[in-house]
Formats: structure tokens, sequence, C-alpha cells
């Protein structure tokens, strides 16, 4: 009998040919809504509502496992590293809120990350914590770098006796794919006896080959939070939250917590997802990582003779700084902006990438791309390359690099916070137009979506900087979460 004959799905398969007849949640009974002239039988696989059940005998409870659930989330722990792992079906924000909620009390003290996620700041928000922000190194295409070991250290110095932080929380990798120093961090953390909280949403597919980064939970963090399903084989909303055998961090406490902002009726198709992931990575890791190495060394080699089309970090030896599976592309030599050729690349080539910034565009990887998908990827970028330029020629346009276009930073440090947070999200807000926004206090999130992290937070002082950079996201066709029309 094999590993995967004990997972979760195979119980579900097996459940679903029996004749229980469900006389239980869910509403559709295990029989098919979601399909259209299409049987089990015909597609040779269980219909999900088939194996989509509630907490019936013999199928365990997300929240007090002591059986097939359990066994479940102790393979994870196995398979990822960690002390104990905890599945997440509403996604990493859940996983995060848990974290910092278990870690710190009402009205105590952070320091985190500025480009850290939206779901930090609110967890900040349920905790009415205190703030103190690390802001990371921007480039000149927006893109937010590691953050610095000795920054963090300054801080920790000069905190005040009488109110130390609770804990630090990062963001790494990136949603650019960038990692910061977790060893050096998480020493730092240590020696002033807080836990180091990472979220590593966009790094679940980190120390399953030495091609890519290790796991935050192996480089001394004490809670890791994961999005299975952005960087591999799992169900959207999926994901998982690690802790390590830590002394600064109560597993009794983040449990309270998971239970509290996880739903009480979790889905099985997607525990069942995050059981076939762990499955596949205990037996095929080493294979699928080999393969999926080979193909983006071979794509970052071909990428690096464009001679107008950039492609990001092309050497293949940043995999200690750069997650290489996150394709960053900058056509700014073509004068393209990241949207337009966000737009290109999906109505002329039919390649959806992951998001547009400014300047570049992102296409996210992973181990279940095929060489199809990198060999259409290459084709369209070498087309562009040659193509676009003879129109850029033709038509005479010239890329814009005077200053006011590339200061438009995601994160802009050292803003000013007369009100803070937490007290600023109470106040009743007040509607004015962007232009005339200046000098005045932020009453709400600013958020460019994706990748979700806010260059304005409730209390921060609005800017003629800001205005500008606002007023070019709108003008890019970036959603901007926040503002009105």
């Amino acid at each position: 009998m094999s590993d995967f004959d004990h997972s979760l799905f195979h119980k579900l398969n097996h459940y679903a040919h029996s004749d229980f007849y469900p006389f239980h949640m869910p509403g559709h009974k295990r029989n098919a809504f979601l399909t259209s002239g299409t049987s089990e039988a015909q597609s040779g696989a269980p219909i999900p509502e088939a194996i989509d059940i509630t907490e019936i005998t013999g199928f365990d409870d997300l929240h007090h496992p002591d059986g097939v659930l359990k066994e479940a989330q102790e393979r994870m722990a196995e398979v990822f590293g960690a002390h104990k792992s905890f599945f997440l079906v509403n996604g990493s924000t859940s996983g995060i809120l848990a974290a910092i909620c278990a870690c710190t009390k009402k009205g105590g003290r952070i320091l985190m990350a500025r480009n850290c996620h939206k779901s930090v700041y609110h967890a900040t928000l349920l905790q009415e914590l205190s703030i103190d922000y690390i802001d990371p190194p921007v480039t000149d295409l927006g893109i937010a770098g590691s953050i610095p070991a000795d920054a963090i250290r300054q801080m920790l110095s000069q905190v005040q006796s009488d109110k130390p932080y609770q804990a630090i929380v990062i963001t790494s990798p990136t949603y650019d794919g960038i990692v910061s120093d977790i060893s050096a961090i998480a020493a730092l953390a240590h020696e002033h006896h807080i836990p180091l909280i990472v979220d590593e949403a966009h790094g679940a597919h980190f120390g399953f080959s030495d091609g890519f980064p290790k796991k935050a939970l192996s480089c001394g963090a004490d809670i890791v939070i994961e999005s299975l399903h952005k960087t591999l084989p799992a169900f959207t909303q999926s994901a998982a939250l690690h802790i390590a055998d830590s002394p600064f961090i109560s597993e009794r406490k983040i449990k309270q917590y998971l239970s509290i902002f996880q739903t009480s009726s979790p889905s099985y198709i997607l525990m069942a997802g995050l059981d076939q992931c762990t499955q596949l990575l205990k037996t095929n890791a080493t294979q699928l990582f080999s393969e999926f190495e080979q193909k983006l060394a071979a794509f970052y080699k071909k990428a690096a003779s464009f001679k107008n089309i950039s492609v990001l970090y092309t050497d293949w030896h940043l995999q200690n700084l750069k997650d290489p599976s996150k394709i960053l592309i900058s056509a700014d030599g073509i004068g393209m902006t990241g949207s337009e050729l966000f737009t290109v690349l999906r109505d002329k080539y039919h390649l959806e990438l992951e998001m547009a910034s400014l300047h570049y565009a992102t296409a996210l990887t992973t181990i279940m791309d095929t060489q199809e998908g990198f060999d259409r990827l290459i084709r369209a970028l070498e087309d562009l390359d040659k193509t676009e330029t003879d129109c850029f020629v033709k038509s005479n346009r010239k890329p814009d690099t005077t200053a006011s276009s590339i200061a438009h930073l995601n994160i802009l440090p050292n803003q000013e916070l007369p009100i803070p947070l937490c007290e600023a999200a109470q106040l009743a807000p007040k509607a004015v137009t962007l232009s005339s926004s200046a000098g005045k206090i932020c009453a709400d999130f600013i958020i460019p979506y994706p990748p979700g992290i806010p260059i304005l937070v409730p209390g921060e002082r609005i800017t003629e900087k800001h205005i500008r950079q606002m007023s070019q996201f709108k003008n890019a066709g970036i959603k901007l979460y926040g503002i009105s029309e």
C-alpha cells in the first residue's frame, strides 16, 4: 500500500463510492450541480461535490483533530520541516491574523516591515498595537529589497524598556521574490526573547531544492505562514501555518486564534488538496524540482540575450537573495509600461501573467509549468524584443525615464504618522478630492492590488509625492483600493 492510499483524498474518494446517504451538510448532498453533461464515469475522476463533506463520522474535526486530519497535518510537518503544521482553509490571511494575535497583547508594540501584506496591518488593528516600521530599500523600478538586519538591530536597541516589542514580522520572499536574511533576523529576535513571524506566503516551494532559498523555518523563524496554493499544486485559498519548537510562542494560543479566524466548516476539498500536495512532495519533490530548475535555467539563459526587453535577475546564482521562479519582465527599453506589457502578452499571445506594476510585469512559475509554457513565453518576448522595437523606432516613441516617471515607489519610507493607526481607524472620515488631499491625514488603507501592500495607512500624512504616485497608478490602469472615482 502506497503513501497515497493513506491520504485524506483517498479516504474521501472511497467514501464517495460507498452507499452512505448524506442526511447532513452540505446542501448539494454530494450530487453534481457544478457540472453540465459530464458524469464521473465520463471524466474518470470524482466530481468535486462527491468529496465535499462536513465533519461526519471518521473524518475528524480540523479544530480538534485526532484522526485523519491529525495524521495529514503531521505528514505536512514532516515534509515541510516544522514542529507542528496547521491547515489553513481561509488562506494565509487567517494564519497571519492568528500568529500576530497569539504573540501580542492588546495595546502592545510590534516591529514590522513597512512592505507587509494588508493582513498584517489588520492584525495590528485588532490588537490595537503600536507599530514601529522597518523600511526596505527600494529600487527605481519600485522593487522592495531585503529587510536589513542592521536596521532591526538598531530598532531593538532603541526600544523603550517599559514597552518592548512583542514580535517582529517581515515578509520573505516578497511578491517580487526578494528574500531577507532570516537567520540573522531570527538571531536578533531571540536575543531579545521575542518571536520572529515570517509571511512566507510566496515561498511555500522553498527548501525542496538547492536552487531555491531555504525555508524561513529552517533559518530560525518561530512562526511561518505559507500559501501552498500560490507556488505549489494546491487549491486556491489553501495554506499552512508552521511553528518551530520555540520558547517564544504558545501553541495553545495559536490554536485558539486559528479557531477564531478559520471557518467552523472547513472545506474537505481544500484539506484533501493540501494533503495531496504534501504526499506529492514527499514522493516526487527531487525529480519535480530538478526538472523545474532546468526549465528556469534555460529560460534565463535565453532571456539574457534580449536587447530591449529586460528580464531582471537573470543571474542564476542569486538564489539566496531572489526566488528565480518569479520572472520579472521590464519593457522600459521600448517605452512600454508594465501594464501595457501585461496587456500585450495577454491579448496577443494569450499569456496571463500574475501582475503588472508601472515598470514591469511578473510571471509566476511553479513545478507544474510545462516546457510548452516556457517556450511560449520565450517566443512572445523574442517577438516583442524585435517587433515592438520596430514600432517604437517608427513612431519615435521614447521611454519616459524622467525622475517623475520612476518615483512611483510602492513604499515611501519615513512617512509622517501624526495619528497611530489604531486610533486613526476609529475616526470619522471626510471625502476630499485627490488633488486637494496633500497635508491631510489618510483615513483608509490605499492599496495597489496586487500585491496588497499599502502605500498609505490610516494615520499617515498624505504628501504631494503620494498624490503623484496614486495618479500614476490610476493612469497606468493599476487597481488602487481605498480611493473612489
